[in-house]
């Protein structure tokens, strides 16, 4: 079985307004995806953040996101080339400035909502966020989505000199095409049941999307969302799954 590392989306607070209970999460995960304010989290969120991350020796990356805040990162725009990469900038100088205020560091980045989801289908849009990672003052890994067919991200990322860690979903259903199902469709957010059975089946290399056709991927790192209603348990229970069967 694959030792997938488990990341979290955390930091996801904003205001008087609670997403998920990242306390309680932090602990179980290898990398916390920390919003950068553009799709949720604000600077005394992302601090606290931060210091429970330190606590726990979590590894940070910035959870970069088109400039959504209303919409939580997860309607598309029509954002490309300078002006995408700008923004991206933008976010992460907000989290690697906060980080080094507590001797942190952020050693990768990973896209959020959807323009993680459009640059899976939009290589012109995959390549202006390498650009945007490889223009940094410092080398970062770039988090995408595992597909079936990884060959054109994989060519894209030498191109720009980039290491990549491929993804899976424990807690998000998958089409034929080996992209996530959208939101909107039945059955694309799993249960923590399903979710840990699919977390092993991605271990396994055993992956099957919904309708049942077996997915070839290979992954890195397993995402669960922080802002599920069940994250908490959800990852617990998959690290505790690892912990029988692929340890």
């Amino acid at each position: 079985m694959n030792q997938l590392t488990l990341n979290c989306d955390l930091g996801e607070s904003f205001g008087a307004w609670r997403m998920g209970d990242d306390s309680a999460v932090m602990p179980f995960i290898d990398a916390a995806n920390i919003a950068c304010g553009f799709h949720a989290g604000d600077p005394s969120v992302i601090r606290a953040t931060l210091q429970l991350a330190k606590t726990h020796r979590v590894e940070i990356g910035a959870h970069v996101s088109y400039p959504d805040l209303q919409g939580f990162g997860r309607r598309s725009m029509h954002l490309r080339g300078q002006a995408l990469i700008d923004t991206l900038h933008y976010q992460m100088a907000a989290l690697e400035g906060m980080a080094r205020t507590q001797r942190l560091k952020v050693t990768y980045v990973k896209p959020h909502g959807a323009l993680y989801n459009d640059m899976a289908k939009d290589i012109a849009l995959r390549a202006d966020v390498m650009r945007a990672v490889a223009a940094w003052h410092r080398p970062l890994d770039l988090v995408v989505l595992a597909t079936p067919n990884d060959a054109d991200t994989v060519e894209l990322a030498v191109q720009y000199g980039l290491k990549l860690r491929f993804e899976a979903f424990a807690d998000r259903s998958y089409g034929n095409n080996g992209l996530l199902l959208p939101r909107d469709q039945p059955g694309a957010v799993l249960t923590r049941d399903d979710a840990v059975a699919q977390a092993l089946a991605i271990a396994r290399g055993q992956l099957t999307s919904a309708k049942g056709r077996a997915l070839n991927l290979q992954a890195d790192t397993l995402c669960v969302h922080g802002d599920s209603a069940e994250a908490v348990a959800m990852v617990q229970a998959i690290r505790s799954a690892f912990k029988r069967h692929v340890d």
